[in-house]
């Protein structure tokens, strides 16, 4: 029996069993407590490979598959756990683009900026661009995702522009730096690849990184941009 063969043997008899002691007892038979007649013993002589009817797997294998298996269980129900738009019935295009990439955003894998233009709560007009995975850690998106709010961008998101007060903001994010003085328009460098992702509508948006127009009825105007990291070594 190869390597992965025997790991995949363990795994089924740590799935099966709850306990060590529980697979010893399995190894045992009836004929076995018969002569031996004491239930330490034969568990003992099992475990020493004296005695069983099959596979031989030590206490320590045993054990520390056992805790492998427990804590890969609770990391996965701790990241579940952690998606807000777990378990949500969303019915607009926009939130079902945020909820596709919400995992992906918050470990690492993709980094998304979101463009939004449409009225503020005073009925001014409002743009900017959002670093999705930013936002994710400093707020809760169980809101925006259960419909009690509608995402907007702010003055201390990457860029801010109020229509109606003419107020401009940048702001470079820990994934972003915001490089506002290019001539041909506004361009964000990922910290991590150090790549350039170009906003304007007209122009490739570089290396790793894709174009969305979202069709929505939340907004006048949504776009998304993914870039997928490719951090430096």
């Amino acid at each position: 029996m190869d390597q992965e063969e025997g790991q995949t043997a363990v795994d089924n008899i740590v799935t099966q069993f709850s306990t060590y002691e529980d697979f010893l007892d399995s190894q045992i038979t009836t004929v076995d407590l018969y002569y031996l007649e004491d239930e330490t013993l034969a568990r003992q002589l099992v475990e020493l490979g004296y005695r069983g009817t099959g596979e031989i797997v030590k206490r320590e294998d045993f054990e520390a598959r056992k805790a492998a298996i427990e804590i890969a269980r609770l990391a996965e129900r701790t990241q579940k756990k952690t998606l807000t738009s777990a378990g949500k019935d969303l019915q607009d295009n926009f939130l079902k683009a945020l909820a596709i990439r919400e995992e992906d955003n918050r470990n690492g894998k993709v980094s998304s900026v979101i463009f939004i233009r449409d009225k503020n709560s005073h009925g001014q007009e409002v743009s900017g661009y959002i670093d999705y995975a930013h936002r994710l850690k400093t707020e809760d998106f169980e809101v925006y995702f259960n419909g009690k709010k509608r995402l907007l961008p702010r003055p201390t998101d990457l860029s801010f522009y109020n229509w109606d007060s003419h107020i401009a903001v940048c702001n470079s994010s820990p994934n972003y730096q915001v490089i506002a003085d290019n001539p041909e328009g506004l361009l964000f460098k990922y910290k991590r690849d150090r790549k350039i992702l170009n906003v304007d509508p007209k122009a490739l948006p570089g290396d790793n990184s894709t174009r969305i127009t979202i069709k929505t009825e939340l907004y006048i105007q949504a776009v998304i941009f993914d870039h997928i990291s490719r951090r430096k070594t």
